[in-house]
């Protein structure tokens, strides 16, 4: 088994480059369904979701031809004039962000047989919500051996209220809308600037959408999308764990390409610990020289902070000052982390959704695993800030959202290599 050796006692210094939002691109991908001809993505992150999307869409009957232009890699996907329908289980239960495909399968087939997907174990992330609003849209939604199938003979607008933000739902809800009869508002809509980067590219292929960026969109449906080009949103939260990174590591890092503006309230917890935030034209840079101070944090739908940057935030506050209180909102397995990080000295205890974690001087290496992708690298930044060396395993869970993700810690001046695991899988 492949780990990441962590030596401890590095002070993270120097710049890296953010790039398209794994939480993003996955969608943009699903998108180019709704339009024949070639559809180009750029800012393309490589990590191995994308390359399970693009497997995806290509047993789908599309073709997908990947390239670096400027310096910025790029998919192209040429969708033909007609689709299969079916996404297969060995790929959809790879990756959660696979149930995208749902919505545009719908609008452009009329049906769509799509695996229950796989992912993270970061708890349970019902379809409820996708189901309930496409069946207001005229579809009859069943689960059959493992599958969702849908089928419908007329999409038509409808008026759909959100029980909860979900990003998954609005965005399945909104791509059939866009070639539906009539109108359809989604209320309670998830607000994510991935939301309005899928809007946006929508609107380019010739959807009309009212209200992008509001808890309230209007979608008027048009009889047909054409193709287009589209350049990915930066990854708010690779950028956001870079600066948990720094303020872990009392250490000074510079993020290009982010977009600070999508991280305000995280990077108010940065100034609250103690760092020094510096935002620019293109990026933030963040600077700590002593030990962070506590904060506490609370998980919450955009825009507030991300779960997806819990822990993270966590792994900074295990080596603060002071008591944190941490409060999870969104996935109750999240905390799984906490009983990984606690193999290496963290003094992190949870009670429902509920953690309480007491900042000590430095942690110590031990052998752990990731349980999924923002845990392994939260582990890895606590193997930064521990004595000794840690062995992070599963770390196929951070290559899922990660590029380059050791070589750019190498760069900032970590001691960080992918090795042959004495300790696992022997």
């Amino acid at each position: 088994m492949q780990v990441l050796r962590v030596v401890g006692g590095a002070r993270l210094s120097g710049s890296v480059e953010v790039v398209g939002a794994k939480n993003s691109v996955l969608k943009l991908m699903a998108a180019t369904l709704l339009a024949p001809g070639a559809s180009t993505v750029g800012n393309l992150p490589a990590i191995s979701d994308v390359t399970i999307m693009r497997q995806l869409l290509e047993g789908m009957g599309c073709g997908a031809q990947e390239s670096r232009i400027d310096a910025v890699d790029r998919v192209t996907i040429t969708v033909p004039d007609k689709l299969s329908p079916e996404a297969p289980y060995d790929l959809v239960r790879k990756i959660r962000g696979s149930i995208c495909v749902l919505g545009p399968l719908i609008a452009r087939t009329g049906r769509a047989k799509v695996a229950l997907p796989g992912g993270d174990a970061i708890g349970t992330r019902p379809l409820d919500m996708h189901f309930a609003g496409l069946e207001k849209m005229g579809v009859d939604i069943r689960i059959e051996h493992g599958y969702v199938v849908a089928d419908s003979t007329e999409l038509r607008g409808a008026n759909i209220w959100l029980d909860f933000p979900s990003v998954g739902a609005t965005e399945n809800i909104m791509t059939a809308a866009v070639l539906a009869k009539g109108t359809t508002v989604i209320d309670n809509a998830a607000r994510e600037p991935e939301i309005v980067d899928l809007c946006q590219m929508l609107v380019s292929m010739g959807a009309q959408i009212d209200g992008i960026g509001s808890s309230t969109l209007e979608i008027t449906g048009v009889e047909g999308l054409h193709a287009t080009s589209h350049d990915a949103v930066p990854d708010r939260i690779v950028a956001g764990t870079w600066a948990m990174a720094a303020l872990a590591t009392r250490g000074d890092i510079t993020v290009r390409g982010a977009k600070p503006e999508h991280l305000r309230i995280l990077l108010d917890k940065v100034d609250q610990a103690g760092g020094v935030v510096e935002t620019r034209v293109d990026g933030f840079r963040v600077s700590i020289d002593r030990r962070p101070k506590s904060f506490d944090v609370v998980t919450l739908p955009y825009p507030g902070l991300a779960t997806d940057l819990q822990p993270q935030a966590i792994a900074a506050l295990s080596v603060a000052e002071g008591t944190a209180m941490i409060t999870e909102n969104l996935f109750e397995a999240r905390f799984m982390f906490c009983d990984e990080i606690a193999r290496m000295g963290a003094d992190v205890r949870t009670d429902g959704h509920h953690a309480v974690v007491r900042g000590r001087e430095a942690l110590s290496g031990a052998p752990v695993r990731a349980t999924d992708i923002r845990a392994g690298v939260g582990l890895v930044i606590a193997g930064l800030v521990a004595d000794g060396v840690t062995e992070v395993a599963e770390i196929h869970h951070i290559d899922r959202g990660y590029v380059r993700f050791e070589e750019q810690l190498r760069d900032l001046g970590a001691d960080v290599e992918r090795v042959e695991s004495t300790t696992f899988g022997g």
